[in-house]
C-alpha cells in the first residue's frame, strides 16, 4: 500500500469529523489526550470500530463475518490492497442502516493512510490490537447464542479480546509517550487489561435487554447480574490503580481514563439498583449528568484524593452487593 499522504491535514479533518458521528463517548474522551497520541488513539478507535460494524451487522452470517474480518486485518496488515476489502464488505452491507459507519467503511484507505504516517513502534502496537480483537471475534461469532457464554472463562476471553486488549494498547501508546507512566506500569500490566474489561463489562450488562431482544445474550450462562455486577466492582477497583499510576502531571491521559472510568462507574451503579430492566434507557446517564461529570474531571483527575472519594461513592450500591455475596 502507498503510504504517501496528498493531503494530510484533509485525512485528519476526517477522522476527526468520522469519531464525532460514530461515538458520541469517545469524541468526548479522545480529544482530553495530548495532541502527539490523540490522532494514534483516534485512529485506533476508528479501526476497531470497523470490526465492531461487521460483528453488529445482524444480516450477515457468522461465516460471512469471519471473511470480512480476515480481509479487512489483512488490509491493515498490508498483505491486500485496501480496495480488496471494502468493496465486498460495502456490498455485503448494503442494507446496514448505520449510514456514518458505513462511511467509516467506505473511507479505510483514510484512516490507513493516517495509520502508517505513526512511528514503527505505535503501529506495532495498534496493528497487536486489532489482530487480536479481530481474530478473537472471528472466533466468537459462531457462539452467539441466547443462553449466553459457556462459563465465566470463555466470558472473561470475550471481555479480553474485545476490550482488555485495547487496555493493553492504550499502556503501550502512553507509555512510549510517557516514560513516568512506562516506569510505573512495570509489573502490573495485567491492570491495563482488567480496566479495559470494566468497560465491556459495563456495555454488556447495559446491553443485555436489546441483545436478548435480538437471540444473543453475551454474559455467561448460569450467572446472574447480581454476581457479575460483583466481578465488574472488582475489575472497576483494579481500574483505579491503574488511573493512579498515571503521573500526576499527565492530566489528559488521567482525564481520558478517569472520564470513561467514571461514566462506567455511575451506569453500573444504576444498574445495581435494579433487580432487572427492559431497556438500556433505563440505566442509561442523562447528558447533563454526563456533561457535570465531564467538568468534574478537570479538578479532579490530577488529584488522587478525590479520584478515590468518587470512586468510593459513587458505587455504594456496588460495594453492597459485592459485599453481600462474599
Amino acid at each position: 500500500m502507498n503510504s504517501s499522504i496528498e493531503n494530510p491535514n484533509a485525512d485528519l479533518a476526517y477522522q476527526k469529523a468520522i469519531l464525532g458521528s460514530v461515538s458520541r463517548t469517545f469524541a468526548l474522551t479522545i480529544p482530553l489526550l495530548p495532541p502527539a497520541i490523540e490522532v494514534v488513539v483516534g485512529n485506533t478507535y476508528l479501526l476497531c470500530r470497523i470490526v465492531d460494524t461487521i460483528e453488529d451487522a445482524a444480516e450477515l452470517s457468522p461465516s460471512e463475518k469471519q471473511g470480512l474480518s480476515k480481509l479487512f486485518l489483512d488490509a491493515v496488515l498490508g498483505t491486500i490492497p485496501v480496495a480488496s476489502f471494502v468493496t465486498p464488505c460495502l456490498e455485503a452491507l448494503k442494507s446496514y442502516s448505520n449510514v456514518d459507519e458505513l462511511d467509516l467503511i467506505t473511507h479505510t484507505p483514510t484512516i490507513l493512510r493516517i495509520l502508517h504516517t505513526f512511528p514503527g513502534r505505535d503501529r506495532a502496537a495498534i496493528s497487536r490490537c486489532v489482530s487480536i480483537m479481530s481474530e478473537g471475534m472471528s472466533h466468537f461469532h459462531n457462539r452467539q447464542t441466547q443462553e449466553g457464554l459457556k462459563d465465566l472463562a470463555e466470558f472473561e476471553e470475550y471481555c479480553y479480546v474485545v476490550a482488555g486488549v485495547v487496555g493493553e494498547l492504550l499502556t503501550a501508546i502512553f507509555g512510549h509517550y510517557s516514560p513516568g507512566f512506562a516506569k510505573h506500569i512495570g509489573g502490573h500490566e495485567m491492570l491495563a487489561i482488567e480496566f479495559g474489561q470494566a468497560l465491556q463489562m459495563t456495555n454488556i450488562l447495559k446491553d443485555s435487554p436489546e441483545d436478548r431482544a435480538r437471540g444473543v445474550s453475551w454474559k455467561p450462562a448460569q450467572m446472574n447480574q447480581a454476581e457479575l455486577l460483583k466481578i465488574a466492582y472488582e475489575k472497576l477497583q483494579n481500574s483505579l490503580s491503574y488511573i493512579l499510576l498515571i503521573p500526576t502531571n499527565e492530566i489528559g491521559m488521567r482525564r481520558f481514563c478517569f472520564l470513561a472510568f467514571g461514566l462506567a462507574v455511575m451506569t453500573l451503579e444504576k444498574i445495581a439498583t435494579k433487580k432487572e430492566f427492559s431497556n438500556k434507557a433505563e440505566v442509561k446517564l442523562s447528558r447533563n449528568t454526563v456533561w457535570v461529570f465531564y467538568g468534574f474531571t478537570k479538578l479532579a483527575a490530577s488529584n488522587n484524593f478525590l479520584v478515590k472519594s468518587f470512586f468510593y461513592t459513587a458505587s455504594s450500591h456496588l460495594r453492597r452487593l459485592a459485599a453481600a455475596s462474599n
